[in-house]
């Protein structure tokens, strides 16, 4: 009984230590949801790993439509895509870079 209980706690550890993305996350379909969030037109550098046991964390660049920067209403992007994430894929904390179209290209090779 210990052993397997054991086994389970050190494949955690690991997955943490190595920010590994959580068991079960579906990369493609959370990079999707932003996309259809309105003002998004695209998304990359997309990461989700697990903090501590239990709890999946994401960071993102979210490329938003000028209208979206020009008019302040980056906040309800960010709303938005806060509550999707946390009710659709039970991601709690998110980091969002919002960006302009084009900002991407001056990112180093290893963000995209």
């Amino acid at each position: 009984m210990i052993l397997p209980r054991t086994w389970s706690l050190l494949r955690e550890a690991t997955d943490v230590l190595l920010e590994a993305v959580p068991e079960g996350t579906d990369l493609a379909a959370i990079r999707q949801h932003i996309l259809d969030t309105p003002g998004v037109l695209d998304a990359h550098d997309l990461h989700v790993w697990t903090l501590t046991s239990g709890m999946p964390v994401l960071s993102v660049h979210v490329v938003v439509d000028e209208a979206v920067l020009a008019d302040n209403s980056g906040g309800q992007v960010l709303d938005a895509l806060g509550d999707c994430l946390a009710h659709h894929f039970d991601v709690e904390h998110c980091t969002f870079q919002l960006e302009p179209a084009g900002h991407a290209d001056h990112e180093h090779a290893q963000h995209h």
